[in-house]
């Protein structure tokens, strides 16, 4: 079945539906969701039972693209500083060395093993270095895994921040093999050049986004989602535009936004969640479909043997070599380099070499694909065996909650306290968005001049306004007093409902 203008709707609608109908039950059998969408994907084409026959790696690679954008920002938006700060040198060694190391090693070990040069074979390594953040998010979120101390921020900060690297790495030796005549060294510039511009990039998107968001005034909720849709696309864009890594660009733009005060924060996070997981149903039913299961069997039994060698060597010595100058103990350090899933980036960026039409494109799709799908079986679908097999999980009762999770959190908001601004009070005039408020309480309303407010963050304090505070615990009423630099002298007595 060819794809036309008249069923691609129809296709595409019936696919989401069966993916989400079949997703909800996956984990009952130890089955990854993500692998999942990849095998109707592949059920779907030509080779399956859905006869759709879709072989355009442009498409796919812009489909990966945009969703890459989507995926990477809503990962960064659920970054907290304050769990990622700690770890924050970690993060940068596995995300930077790691992959560096991951590909170099498991590079050779082609070279070795195979008819590849030493390009083709660094170009393949490159390509599957990163662990995938799709993968890695939905993975650890899905199954709700608790783990000890600063492990899940270490491995969400590497699996959002070391796709840029990878990228940088792929295009460098794709350079390389349509180019033998260049060496390593000619590469170099491009490589801190596009890193040094995202970055700094990223975190000028950021404060620029910020303020985009706060100051405009949208007269509907549902568009803040919307402008933030479009500043994600600028960054990423304009970053590229001037020759900056697009990706980092973004990650580290969402981050900074991510823990910001911002008008609607909760819709943004919530609709960006939602639009999260359409993207990687997406990409996975799409670069299933891109991929021809009958030309994979050729590869599996090389494919099998690089994937284990992945898996068992190179992952592990890059990660106890990047890691070898921080204190961590052994049992961490094996777990972080069990948790590399392979997924859909990998596939995304293998489409690069067959957009640039070199020789052994189709091989190197084939085998990266193969390596992507035995990575999140084995590995995805052992997270939590693993994890107590080396003592690092927690009851999932014990798990504390993240701040992103406090943040979207309903609790129930049993305190209730009213608060006059003075005229002398330090934050007359200012936004609430601005205030610095405590996440777990709210301004339910401001009694102004006999009439009652419902403020949202571009509301205004002003003098002789009565704010009804509401919150869940006592002690936030302390910091609710410091957000509107007051004493607890200043405030009236509490009402308790």
């Amino acid at each position: 079945m060819n794809i036309t203008i008249e069923n691609i709707i129809l296709i595409g609608s019936v696919l989401l539906l069966i993916s989400i109908l079949a997703g909800k039950t996956s984990y009952r059998f130890g089955i990854p969701t993500l692998l999942l969408f990849l095998i109707i994907g592949m059920l779907a084409g030509s080779d399956g039972i859905g006869g759709i026959y879709f072989d355009n790696p442009r498409i796919a690679q812009f489909i990966g693209v945009v969703s890459l954008n989507f995926i990477l920002f809503s990962g960064g938006l659920d970054t907290n500083w304050q769990s990622v700060k700690p770890v924050l040198r970690e993060g940068i060694a596995l995300s930077t060395v790691g992959v560096l190391l991951t590909a170099v090693g498991l590079g050779y070990f082609v070279y070795l093993i195979t008819d590849f040069g030493l390009y083709e074979s660094l170009l393949l390594g490159a390509i599957v270095s990163s662990t995938d953040a799709a993968a890695v998010f939905s993975i650890l979120r899905g199954k709700n895994l608790a783990l000890k101390k600063n492990l899940r921020p270490t491995l969400e900060l590497e699996s959002g921040s070391n796709d840029p690297m990878a990228y940088v790495l792929t295009i460098a030796f794709l350079t390389l093999v349509q180019f033998p005549e260049k060496n390593v060294l000619s590469v170099l510039p491009m490589f801190f050049m596009q890193m040094a511009i995202g970055g700094g990039a990223g975190f000028l998107f950021g404060k620029l986004s910020k303020i985009i968001i706060n100051r405009i005034k949208l007269d509907f909720e549902g568009l803040y989602p919307v402008l933030t849709i479009a500043l994600m696309f600028i960054t990423f864009s304009a970053t590229d535009f001037i020759g900056g890594n697009g990706f980092l660009a973004i990650y580290i733009c969402s981050v900074y936004l991510g823990n910001q005060n911002l008008i609607h924060k909760k819709t943004i996070m919530r609709m960006f969640d939602g639009l999260a997981w359409l993207m990687q149903i997406v990409l996975f039913l799409t670069l299933g479909l891109l991929v021809f299961p009958t030309q994979i069997v050729p590869y599996m039994g090389i494919g099998l043997l690089i994937s284990l060698f992945l898996i068992f060597v190179a992952r592990p010595l890059a990660i106890f070599i990047s890691l070898s100058p921080f204190k961590m103990k052994l049992r961490r350090r094996f777990y972080i380099s069990w948790v590399g899933l392979r997924g859909a980036v990998p596939i995304v960026f293998a489409t690069y070499p067959l957009l640039a039409g070199i020789e052994k494109a189709n091989i190197i799709f084939n085998i990266v694909f193969f390596v992507s799908l035995t990575s999140v079986l084995i590995q995805g679908s052992t997270l939590s065996i693993v994890a107590k097999w080396l003592h690092v999980g927690l009851p999932e009762s014990a798990k504390p909650l993240s701040p992103t999770d406090e943040l979207l959190s309903e609790h129930p908001k049993a305190i209730m306290k009213e608060i006059t601004i003075g005229e002398s009070c330090p934050v007359t005039g200012e936004k609430i968005v601005n205030l610095n408020f405590p996440k777990k309480a709210i301004i339910a309303m401001i009694v102004r001049d006999g009439n009652y407010i419902t403020p949202n963050g571009l509301t205004e304090i002003k003098a002789n306004d009565k704010l009804v505070v509401l919150t869940d615990k006592p002690e936030i009423l302390e910091k609710v007093h410091a957000s509107l630099s007051l004493s607890n002298s200043e405030a009236l007595d509490d009402i308790e409902d």
